[in-house]
């Protein structure tokens, strides 16, 4: 099977030695996304919302380099910061999955990189 780096210009750069995405086969594994927006190389943290926001606006232009889009995920991941965000994040989360949403864990964690209140990862397939 082969491997292949995905990578979106319009996506946030690495922070570390990993890749946005890779392709395996018709799988695409995209790799938590946090809340920098790409212009500006700034964390987008004013609220949960806007968080959310930006996290999902990433994952759009790392799933557009792999030619997918949102009706491609069968999988997603969310880490939180604070669980008290739940409702926050589903009602901006159900904004990108408006129909057959793809399976989901959400989970607190202590901390995540950066310090951010969430980063979320996901699967697609073609």
């Amino acid at each position: 099977m082969s491997k292949t780096v995905i990578y979106s210009s319009n996506a946030p750069e690495p922070i570390g030695p990993y890749s946005q995405a890779i392709q395996a086969g018709n799988m695409l594994f995209v790799s938590g996304q946090i809340a920098i927006q790409k212009s500006t190389g700034k964390l987008i943290t004013n609220s949960i919302e806007e968080e959310t926001e930006q996290v999902l606006q990433n994952i759009v232009d790392v799933l557009k380099a792999a030619n997918m889009d949102f009706s491609h995920v069968v999988k997603c991941t969310i880490f939180l910061k604070d669980f008290n965000d739940f409702v926050a994040v589903n009602e901006i989360y159900g904004k990108y999955f408006t129909s057959a949403p793809p399976a989901r864990e959400t989970v607190e964690v202590s901390r995540l990189p950066k310090d951010v209140n969430i980063e979320i990862s996901c699967i697609a397939v073609k």
